[in-house]
């Protein structure tokens, strides 16, 4: 039996191919998009729809929250002698879930707006009480002069006349902060890490620092550090904690 002669291909024109690949895609896109607006939708509706027991739970969820903060604040006193430094470093591990409005108002008032974000402050008795206000939110301690250093040179940024303010450029600094004597980032971790006179003013020109998520998250559980969770005053242990976000 004679092999069967290949039956000749038929010829396309190149732009009917092109229209047909560029059709091929928006088909493909156009479905992405309607994929994407239907999924937006149910995410939508599944917010719309919040039955009456959730609005209940979330009100009492958030009056706990305010009633368990003037427990710790009536339960535990603040002697200065319990104040071991100066210097603190704080840092926002919660979100905003189960906060009562009073709670938010404090973290603002710290600077303390987003999780993992951390500031300098002096240690005394009453940023101690606001920290024990806020404590199922926040973590704090004792920074030695390394962690001082590498949060300000690796992460510091300041604030000024609207506008962040590199701390490489000294020009910067100086125009800042040069009426207090400060002019350099030298100059900047030394009044921070010896609470020094100007530390409320240096204090504020940084912004809060972004810290990064450790590879190995936080537990994030609302007890006390000393108690096996993550919250409340670490001490010196801080610094460990510092290195991993840093």
């Amino acid at each position: 039996m004679a092999d069967e002669e290949p039956q000749p291909l038929t010829y396309v024109h190149e732009t009917v191919l092109k229209k047909r690949k560029n059709n091929e895609e928006w088909a493909v896109k156009r479905r992405q998009r309607l994929g994407a607006r239907k999924q937006q939708k149910r995410e939508d509706l599944k917010l719309a729809i919040k039955r009456p027991e959730e609005f209940v739970k979330e009100y009492r969820d958030k009056e706990l929250d305010l009633v368990r903060m003037k427990h710790r604040l009536k339960m535990h006193k603040l002697p200065s002698h319990d104040i071991k430094s100066k210097l603190l470093f704080v840092i926002r591990i919660h979100g905003s879930k189960d906060m009562h409005p009073k709670t938010r108002k404090i973290l603002n008032k710290l600077r303390l707006r987003q999780i993992l974000s951390g500031v300098f402050l002096k240690a005394n008795e009453a940023t101690l009480t606001m920290l024990l206000s806020v404590e199922p939110f926040i973590t704090y301690g004792y920074p030695n002069l390394k962690s001082v250093k590498e949060l300000i040179y690796k992460k510091g940024c300041g604030w000024a006349n609207r506008e962040n303010v590199p701390l490489t450029e000294n020009n910067a600094i100086e125009q800042a902060l040069g009426k207090l004597g400060i002019i350099c980032i030298e100059d900047i971790v030394r009044e921070i890490a010896t609470v020094g006179p100007h530390f409320k003013e240096v204090a504020s020109f940084l912004l809060p620092f972004t810290l990064k998520c450790p590879e190995r998250r936080l537990r994030m559980k609302k007890k006390p550090y000393k108690n096996g969770g993550d919250t409340g005053n670490r001490e010196d242990l801080i610094n460990e904690l510092i290195n991993k976000l840093n």
